[in-house]
């Protein structure tokens, strides 16, 4: 047997035994993915967990930001600062350098309790006014906490809520916050989407190697199925000529003839699909950036700190509800070591509130491109090589439905594009409603970006924009990746059948 007459018996048998169970792994994937579209994973967005804040009130907010930290005898510096609504009441919520959390009453100074489990229904009661509580006791991490966003607030306090839309809150034992909600009507759609998808029956904790590298395998051995069977495919089908039987398939039986022809027509796609979710799991950190992390204690100037108008927080809101803004959350931050205030309301909407140098606040929409620009070179130690003010979407700078994997990520526009003259010529986005340095992508992530993001979910703005029709053609491709896959579990099945016979 010639060399070229070996590779190509290889080539069938492979196709044959890695498709005996990659076509039924891959009847879940096309599946899930279809549900996907629909139904994401579940996620508290930064849309519902300010939609569900109290305005903050313009007479009877809070202490000074300053005052309340003496007299709670939390010192700074801090990796953050915020005034937020626990439990629908005022507090000021510090993070230390270490990631830790403390929550002050922002009336009376006083440093918040213990979360517990009245505590944590009254949080569950203040996100959901319509629904009644009932305390489901304390998880370190289940199905729908994997996120590692989550471990400063670990063990979480469940809450389960019934009414029109039952639901599953996860309330961090740090803060007394909600943190996730999980709707009953998504948590039944993800057993059969992304729960299935991902396979998260095998994962038992936020970062967990055995989950990650049988995910890993499986897609691999699944992309070498579908590859060898694209390969079989097109040597079977007679281009110039036919067979016997007047066909240009050898196969006559209705399964097998249905594999030939559905596989031809869509083992590209299918192909595709695969390899890119194959790609999603980064295997041996091939896409991780090789370069330097962003600088960004220089991008900011410092950590946040309390300064002149911008510690009086209540004359802050005030000065908010003067300008129409009714805040529900503020934030303190520096850009290049110029403080100022991020405040949002419960629509997502920012506002940037800034000491004027006179004695009074400044509020503006958003930051100066030269600001930022200024800032942004301290973000890396090499020369900037190039920016754009960004007015609409570019590939790698762009906004997703609630739905998807990364959904709950804010991408607004204007923003400002850096690239840098760095080996691995790094580019960063900055949104300028907030100065937050909202992606830094190298080539090697940018590739990625290509290899998993666009072959798995077609995420061009071109095609999001048009996204009825993007939907329609991957439900219409998906189906055919089904039939393929569903047409190769038959034909395993058969086979299997007749190895039992023979062996009885």
């Amino acid at each position: 047997m010639s060399v070229g007459a070996r590779a190509r018996r290889l080539t069938y048998l492979v196709h044959r035994w890695t498709g005996m169970g990659g076509c039924l792994l891959m009847v879940l994937w096309f599946v899930s993915g279809v549900v996907m579209l629909y139904v994401g994973y579940p996620k508290l967005t930064p849309w519902e967990r300010l939609g569900a804040l109290p305005a903050l009130s313009a007479t009877q907010c809070c202490l000074p930001l300053d005052a309340a930290l003496a007299s709670s005898g939390v010192h700074l510096p801090a990796q953050s600062m915020t005034l937020t609504s626990i439990r629908g009441q005022p507090h000021f919520l510090i993070r230390d350098h270490n990631g830790a959390y403390r929550a002050i009453n922002a009336r009376t100074a006083k440093l918040a309790g213990e979360v517990d489990a009245a505590a944590a229904q009254d949080a569950a009661v203040a996100f959901m006014p319509a629904g009644t509580a009932s305390y489901d006791g304390l998880v370190n991490e289940d199905r729908w906490t994997h996120s590692g966003s989550l471990n400063a607030h670990r063990p979480l306090h469940v809450v389960r809520m019934q009414g029109e839309q039952p639901a599953t809150l996860y309330i961090s034992s740090t803060t007394g916050q909600v943190v996730m909600d999980a709707p009953l009507s998504q948590q039944r759609w993800n057993y059969v989407g992304a729960w299935l998808h991902w396979l998260y029956m095998f994962r038992f904790q936020s970062t967990d190697p055995v989950w990650s590298w049988l995910v890993i395998v499986l897609s691999a051995v699944a992309t070498v199925s579908a590859i060898t069977g694209l390969c079989v495919g097109l040597w079977r089908w007679r281009f110039s000529g036919r067979y016997k039987s007047g066909s240009r398939t050898p196969y006559r039986a209705p399964w097998m003839w249905a594999h030939h022809i559905t596989g031809l027509l869509f083992a590209g796609f299918v192909f595709t699909w695969i390899f890119s979710g194959l790609m999603s799991m980064n295997p041996l950190g091939v896409f991780s950036a090789r370069g330097e992390p962003p600088i960004m204690i220089l991008y900011h100037g410092g950590a946040p700190g309390v300064s002149g108008q911008l510690g009086d927080a209540q004359g802050v809101v005030a000065r908010l509800h003067e300008q129409g803004f009714a805040v529900v959350e503020m934030e303190w931050r520096r850009l290049k070591g110029r403080p100022y205030i991020l405040a949002r309301n419960g629509l997502g909407e920012s506002r940037l509130v800034l000491d004027d140098g006179e004695g009074g606040l400044q509020i503006r929409e958003r930051w100066a491109e030269a600001d930022v620009l200024r800032a942004a070179a301290q973000l890396f130690p090499y020369q900037i090589s190039g920016s754009q003010l960004l007015t609409q979407y570019d590939n790698y700078y762009y906004g997703r439905q609630p739905e998807a994997m990364n959904g709950s990520t804010e991408r607004r526009l204007p923003a400002l594009r850096v690239d840098f003259d760095d080996p691995g010529q790094t580019r960063a986005y900055i949104d300028l409603h907030t100065g937050d340095v909202a992606a830094t992508l190298d080539g090697r992530e940018r590739a990625g970006r290509w290899l998993f993001n666009f072959l798995h979910s077609w995420d061009t703005p071109g095609m999001l924009s048009a996204a009825v029709w993007r939907d329609i053609v991957l439900i219409l491709l998906s189906l055919g990746g089904l039939l393929v896959s569903v047409s190769g579990v038959v034909i395993a099945w058969n086979r299997l059948r007749l190895w039992l016979k023979v062996l009885r």
